[in-house]
């Protein structure tokens, strides 16, 4: 339906409109395809055709193909509404992807940093056996991870209400990757809505691997690599799962006194426990023979080593505490890291200052590993949230 409207340009540059009745019809025609647009669609007619009843009249009206009515104007709206759900689902999921892949990757930089520390604190001679104990602790661990520990940490069943640990105790299920992956009815990979279990794999294979560590500056110069091996394996499958079990799992621990457990990024769950292993090889080892404190020989031999190592462990000390936020998909998550970002450089800038000030006033003279020392005591501290 065409109102022929013509723009002509006269000595007064006017506007003339033609055919005044037809704009009139053409009025009335949008008036019925209004009422239209709002009554409901009955069956189409053999050629396919919409057949509208006019509310105005109740006559039967067959609009053209292809012609649009309120209902298929819903279908559409809804069918795009889910579009864009499952389009911002698959965004979400990768977002946090990427988030978590990063930050798993920094804390995974952290074990160069306490590669560092430990050498640049150690005896040159010392020095290769050191490196090899840090290999040996992501290695060995990992493959412990895999096997036994991820399932002992995370695995299930768990209870109704698909949270809490139904043993309270240990995880059963998901030993050495079983059941991470799901195939669809054309027999291919299925891709899980938001993140996947491999992805959960990984992250917490960091944590996991950084509680491990721990023990091996405590222990350095006099452990035998077979020794420290065997440890690595057991920590990383068997001692570090369980206390995770109870823990972020939600087993028996969150049930106590109705209080549950809070750790942000690990403070008690990883830093306590590697903390607590090396205490224990420690007091069994004792200390490393011909040693007192004034000996110069057992100083640090490599002050800027234990700098660069400490630099590096406080990089990646954001993956760690940052990447504890689980997600980076919209505007909370990310205010939530920018603050816990935050948060973790003044924690690390008061504790090497305030451990930097006490050593002076005590040996009046600057003592650098102690400041490295505070600073990674900060970094510990705020850990916990």
């Amino acid at each position: 339906l065409l109102a022929q409207v013509s723009f002509g340009s006269s000595e007064g540059d006017a506007v003339t409109v033609s055919h005044t009745v037809e704009v009139a019809q053409l009025r009335s025609e949008i008036a019925q395809l209004r009422r239209l647009l709002d009554a409901p669609a009955t069956p189409s007619d053999a050629s396919g055709r919409r057949l509208l009843v006019d509310p105005g009249n109740s006559k039967s009206i067959t609009l053209p193909s292809g012609a649009l009515t309120k209902l298929s104007v819903d279908t559409a709206m809804q069918r795009m509404n889910e579009h864009w759900q499952k389009q911002y689902t698959d965004l979400k999921g990768a977002m946090d992807s990427l988030w978590l892949i990063l930050c798993g990757a920094m804390v995974m930089f952290m074990h160069p940093g306490f590669a560092m520390l430990e050498t640049g604190c150690s005896r040159a001679k010392n020095a290769q056996s050191v490196l090899f104990k840090n290999l040996l602790n992501v290695t060995v661990a990992s493959l412990a991870w895999y096997i036994f520990g991820f399932a002992f940490a995370y695995g299930g069943p768990f209870e109704d209400d698909g949270k809490h640990l139904k043993n309270g105790f240990i995880g059963a299920k998901g030993f050495a990757g079983h059941a991470f992956l799901k195939e669809d009815d054309t027999g291919n990979m299925a891709i899980d809505k938001g993140t996947s279990t491999m992805l959960t794999w990984f992250f917490q294979w960091a944590f996991c691997t950084a509680a491990a560590t721990i023990v091996s500056g405590a222990v350095a110069q006099r452990v035998k690599s077979p020794a420290y091996a065997i440890y690595a394996f057991i920590m990383a499958g068997f001692i570090y799962p369980v206390v995770v079990a109870w823990t972020w799992n939600n087993g028996w621990i969150m049930k106590v006194a109705d209080v549950g457990y809070m750790d942000f990024a690990g403070s008690g769950v990883v830093h306590l426990t590697g903390g607590t292993g090396a205490f224990c090889g420690a007091a069994i080892l004792g200390k490393r023979i011909g040693w007192y404190p004034d000996d110069p020989a057992f100083h640090p031999h490599n002050v800027p080593l234990v700098v660069l190592g400490t630099f590096i462990l406080w990089f990646g000390w954001y993956g760690f505490n940052c990447g504890s936020t689980l997600g980076l998909h919209d505007a909370g998550t990310g205010a939530l890291a920018a603050q816990v970002a935050m948060n973790t450089t003044v924690a690390a800038s008061t504790g090497g200052i305030v451990v930097f000030a006490i050593r002076y006033a005590k040996l009046r003279k600057y003592d650098v590993p102690a400041m490295c020392n505070g600073i990674l005591g900060g970094l510990v501290s705020i850990t916990a949230g």
